[in-house]
């Protein structure tokens, strides 16, 4: 089996995944809706994180996620992968949406926006994703092992800690998980596709969707 197709498969195992937990939330929350347009201010916002910037601004991708959630990790790959695809052609935005239950949700999230400071997002963003299982699912304060994180990613720890603790960092989380809500977000990953909500069953579908949106 080819490299290639190992992959492939992999992000397809992990999109099936995904899909599972999405439509358990939807159906939890007893929401039958396929999209929701919102504001386009409440999905993305000028002090929105993007991972590479289409220059036409034609098409915006925008993901809601929690750090700690295991569903949010076997979309990573994915979206990584859907960003190498569509680089230059889609805009791709995060915005944080911490669960509460997740012990260490928020805290990731503010040891990102804390790395962003530094011009370190993306590379704070994917080592969250890519430690998940050291520090998630536990119910002791995972401030230490960021910390070291920010130090491997050669950063002023110093200036990182200042932002990590500062009330204003929290705020400015709580200010995308706002915004998720009034959207319509109830669990992550939630996807938004040029304001609408995207409920895909396959890889291919989230695929058909991106490039129904370029034509």
């Amino acid at each position: 089996m080819s490299t290639n197709t190992r992959i492939s498969i992999g992000i397809a195992t992990a999109f099936a995944i995904v899909v599972a937990v999405l439509l358990a939330i939807s159906n939890r929350s007893g929401d039958d809706s396929t999209s929701i347009a919102g504001p386009s201010e409440q999905l993305v916002r000028a002090d929105s994180h993007r991972l590479g910037a289409a220059a036409d601004n034609k098409v915006t991708f925008v993901e809601f996620l929690d750090f700690e959630c295991e569903a949010c990790a076997a979309a990573y790959p994915v979206v990584e992968k859907l960003r190498k695809d569509y680089a230059g052609k889609v805009t791709f935005v995060v915005r944080y949406f911490p669960i509460p239950s997740h012990f260490n949700a928020e805290r990731a999230a503010r040891a990102v926006e804390a790395a962003a400071a530094q011009g370190k997002f993306e590379a704070m963003y994917q080592k969250m994703y890519e430690t998940q299982t050291e520090w998630g699912e536990q119910q002791v304060p995972a401030d230490a092992r960021f910390r070291g994180y920010a130090q491997a990613l050669g950063l002023d720890v110093v200036a990182w800690d200042k932002i990590y603790n500062d009330p204003a960092t929290l705020q400015r989380i709580k200010k995308d998980v706002a915004d998720g809500e009034a959207v319509g977000v109830t669990g992550t990953p939630t996807f938004f596709l040029n304001g609408e909500k995207l409920q895909p069953e396959s890889v291919d579908d989230l695929i058909a969707s991106i490039d129904a949106a370029l034509e």
